[in-house]
């Protein structure tokens, strides 16, 4: 059974074989901007991404102007990397438009096997221990698989903004006054 973990730098060549994989595609939820493909070859530099990547979930981490605390997470199942998911700990302009509290994705070879449907459940908890009551999800307009994932693990529609479906799925509990954060 698949499960999410902090990515350590044991699964290098694990996830060196999965990123290869999306050959160009995006990678949602993996993190990691600034890093090349050739550059995290290298066992040290890949430690370093890792400790980077795990570090952004401390508030005081520093990070780009306009970047939020994020936990970044792998899904993996028997020792084999099959994706990316991050949890956004807040929510900017820009994350509340298109980008929303979640983000993943699924190596190519590992997709239509549930691994994201299960993976976004278990987020989903992370984000409510996190404080995220309300949480966002967006998805492009076309992306079908993404939205079924997203459905499935009670995604509301709430409306479409420049070809990004919006999606809210409550995770936790109402706050005093008995509304949601966003």
């Amino acid at each position: 059974m698949a499960t999410l973990i902090a990515l350590h730098p044991s699964y290098h060549s694990s996830w060196l074989e999965g990123t290869a994989e999306f050959a160009g595609e995006h990678r949602g939820g993996a993190g990691g901007e600034g890093w090349s493909l050739m550059e995290l070859r290298d066992v040290n530099a890949f430690s370093k991404f890792v400790a980077d990547l795990n570090a952004d979930a401390l508030p005081e981490s520093p990070r780009k102007p306009g970047y939020v605390p994020c936990t970044y997470l792998c899904i993996v199942e028997r020792q084999r990397f099959l994706g990316s998911l991050v949890i956004r700990h807040e929510l900017n302009e820009f994350l509340l438009e298109e980008g929303g509290h979640i983000g993943y994705s699924v190596r190519p070879s590992a997709r239509g096997r549930g691994y994201a449907t299960r993976a976004l459940g278990e987020a989903l908890s992370i984000a409510r221990n996190l404080g995220v009551s309300h949480v966002l999800l967006t998805c492009a307009e076309g992306n079908a698989a993404s939205r079924t994932i997203i459905e499935k693990n009670g995604g509301v529609y709430e409306d479409s903004r420049r070809g990004t479906r919006r999606y809210w799925i409550y995770a936790g509990l109402a706050d005093e006054d008995g509304s949601f954060r966003r």
